[in-house]
């Protein structure tokens, strides 16, 4: 059988791939990886269940919470709260691990689930594939009598989350005007009153779930609605969320977008000059522009790069002690204060790094120039050998050059599709497209299945 799992959980249609069926057998699998392997002698295992707003997660968090109680795991539901509201919780009641249901910025017939181990804390492949490998067995626990878990409502779910958020922040959002975009999803509920606690005064659009329309024509992946709503309440800033909260992008006073990256360079400058950035380095992607490199390389602070995906971001800041992270997409950690990608903190922050300078946001977000990027995907290649072809790292190693260091190459296969992406950063739009159309060329001689 192939993996079940992606780079974030398990996600696909709901009743399509994600079947009840499915979901309450993994749940079982991971009762006994997650919870029996972990729980104290003589106690039964304990998980917190979370999910976003879709429709379907009804029926799967149901399914879910079956799964756990009928192996002996007592199930507290969360309710409808953001991913890093789950993530939280799972360390702040100190249950064995969590499961949060949801299919983040995907349209609302999807879904997904992503298991949590103690901590609150990613799996790591090792773990998922245990729990696959007991899923495809079909050897599960079901005991009986006492032994069976129970199912508890965590009523407090969201008001202990806000009260974490809010604690967080180093300076109140008095006197500020934030208009937040929930995505019509996890954090309609949340985000607001976070928002409100902090001292802001807000507006809100994309809060009013129905099941159906997360994600659909709002949220972090359509900034519009946020742009137009933040030029007509005369805002300070806009945060938009995408379904599950786990991502924050943000929009200046003149509506222009800030993108994670400018986010991650505002806050890695806040951070050290509190003293608080660890090693003075910020971890990102090979994906994040070569104008936050510069920037950060400006105020003497260092830029460590992984593979693309949050959970690459994270592992190499738990093994090399840094406590800042992210992705251009907005999904940033803070690991002094969460385990995950988190939105809500992540908007209030920034907020607070605004009412803090007492600078505009677009003048905090101006000490990075995105660099001209030119991407172009290029199908049908052998993309295994893009790293390895002597032609084309010569032609790569060629166009670096003559770029001198005002740019930026990146040849990335797909992880999916027989395709290699050809990233080019440079001075100009022109020079970007012109230096990239010349390398496809090449990748496509060199490359091309037969």
């Amino acid at each position: 059988m192939s993996r079940i799992f992606g780079t974030d959980g398990i996600r696909g249609l709901a009743n399509g791939l994600l079947t009840a069926d499915l979901a309450m057998e993994l749940s079982q699998a991971a009762a006994i990886v997650l919870g029996h392997g972990h729980a104290k002698p003589g106690a039964r295992p304990r998980a917190v269940v979370a999910r976003d707003g879709r429709a379907s997660g009804e029926f799967i968090g149901a399914a879910v919470t079956a799964g756990l109680a009928s192996s002996g795991v007592d199930v507290y539901d969360a309710g409808v709260i953001p991913t890093p509201a789950a993530a939280y919780l799972v360390a702040d009641i100190d249950a064995d691990f969590g499961v949060m249901i949801s299919a983040s910025h995907n349209p609302a017939p999807d879904n997904g689930i992503k298991f949590l181990a103690h901590g609150g804390k990613k799996l790591p492949d090792a773990i998922e594939d245990k729990i696959q490998e007991i899923y495809e067995k079909r050897e599960f626990m079901r005991p009986t009598g006492a032994q069976v878990g129970r199912i508890n409502r965590l009523s407090d779910a969201e008001d202990r989350y806000i009260l974490h958020l809010v604690g967080a922040i180093p300076q109140r959002l008095d006197g500020l005007t934030v208009v937040l975009d929930c995505a019509h999803g996890a954090a309609s509920g949340a985000s607001p009153d976070a928002f409100r606690d902090a001292g802001a005064n807000i507006h809100v659009i994309g809060a009013q779930p129905d099941g159906l329309n997360i994600n659909d024509g709002v949220g972090s992946t359509h900034l519009e609605p946020l742009k137009e709503a933040v030029l007509k309440h005369g805002a300070d800033l806009g945060i938009a969320h995408d379904g599950d909260a786990d991502r924050c992008l943000a929009v200046d006073h003149t509506g222009t977008e800030v993108d994670g990256d400018q986010i991650m360079c505002i806050l890695a400058m806040a951070m050290k000059d509190a003293g608080k950035l660890n090693q003075d380095t910020l971890v990102a992607t090979v994906m994040s522009n070569l104008g936050l490199q510069l920037a950060l390389e400006k105020q003497g602070i260092r830029l460590e790069r992984a593979a693309v995906g949050d959970r690459y971001v994270l592992e190499s800041m738990v093994a090399n002690g840094y406590n800042l992270g992210g992705e251009q997409s907005g999904h940033v950690i803070m690991a002094d204060y969460a385990t995950t990608g988190d939105g809500l903190l992540t908007g209030l922050m920034l907020a607070s790094r605004v009412a803090q300078t007492g600078m505009p946001l677009s003048e905090l977000a101006s000490v990075m120039t995105r660099m001209p990027q030119t991407m172009i995907n290029v199908a049908n290649v052998d993309k295994a050998a893009a790293k390895t072809h002597p032609e084309v790292l010569a032609a790569v190693a060629d166009t670096e050059e003559r770029l001198g260091g005002k740019g930026r190459v990146l040849l990335r296969p797909s992880g999916t599709e027989p395709v290699v992406r050809v990233m080019v950063e440079a001075a100009s739009h022109e020079e970007a497209r012109h230096e990239a159309e010349a390398l496809v060329k090449v990748v496509e001689q060199h490359l091309r299945l037969s």
